[in-house]
């Protein structure tokens, strides 16, 4: 049976990795800073939980212990875990390694080493650790999730206005596809290609005022639509449409399906 280790498979992509991972019978142990309780949603039955942490490198080799292959689903988005993101890569692969693990998968964003925001950048700077590692390594980039664009919709809905960036399109994908293509990488057959990039995108290609359009139906919002700029790193990369990948509409679950099981679930 193979064994997986899957780092921040408490997060919106990890805990699906879990889910599938567990679903196809393998044997799963997951890597958080803080492990969920036994009721809390981000935990699933059958799954080890151990508590590590890559800002400093405890508790990462008993975790690891006896895994094949580690799906690395970690955020850092703010603070201490961005600065130090790149760096805990490194010492994630570096216990990998250790611990007999012979392949790692790194969740990624899409053209991140084409813009100077920083959280992209702290990405792109973890890819090259990944690039430099022993292991073997596939690096998924995705687009941006459907959450995304979801976030912004309802701060504005709060004082009845919808914002849509000027000149934004977008090819958001659900945590489940993308935590899919994570799993099939990691049990894929070893290649002859030891570090290896692919990105994948949602299923559509729309504008951001055509999502709100469907968001407002969905959510039974009565708020006006209103066109706003995105100046810096992040308004240049949208426009530029660096964040769609036309050619690899790699999922299936649209943003109106998502959001259907999304308020399902409410």
């Amino acid at each position: 049976m193979t064994s997986v280790c899957v780092a921040g498979g408490t997060g919106r992509v990890g805990r699906e990795v879990v889910r599938l991972a567990l679903d196809a019978g393998l044997d799963v142990t997951v890597l958080s800073r803080r492990p969920p309780s036994g009721t809390s949603m981000a935990h699933h039955d059958g799954a080890r939980y151990f508590q590590a942490d890559v800002t400093t490198g405890a508790g990462l080799a008993e975790a690891l212990q006896g895994s094949d292959v580690v799906i690395d689903c970690l955020e850092g988005q703010f603070g201490k875990a961005r600065k130090k993101f790149a760096d805990g890569g490194a010492r994630l692969l570096a216990a990998a390694t250790g611990a007999g693990v012979r392949k790692a998968v790194l969740l990624s964003i899409i053209n991140c080493d084409k813009s100077s925001a920083a959280f992209y950048v702290s990405k792109a700077e973890k890819e090259r650790v990944y690039a430099r590692s022993a292991l073997e390594t596939v690096v998924v980039r995705a687009t941006q999730f459907h959450s995304l664009v979801t976030v912004v919709f309802e701060a504005g809905a709060k004082v009845r206005l919808i914002p849509v960036f000027r000149g934004a399109r977008f090819q958001t994908i659900s945590p489940s596809d993308v935590a899919s293509v994570l799993l099939a990488e990691a049990l894929g057959e070893p290649s002859a290609v030891r570090h290896r990039t692919r990105t994948i995108g949602g299923p559509d290609i729309r504008t951001m005022r055509e999502l709100a359009e469907i968001w407002r139906t969905a959510a039974g919002h009565a708020g006006r639509i209103v066109q706003v700029p995105l100046p810096g790193a992040m308004g240049k990369f949208l426009r530029s449409g660096l964040n769609l990948v036309p050619s690899e509409r790699t999922g299936t679950d649209t943003f109106e399906s998502w959001l259907a099981k999304r308020q399902d679930s409410l």
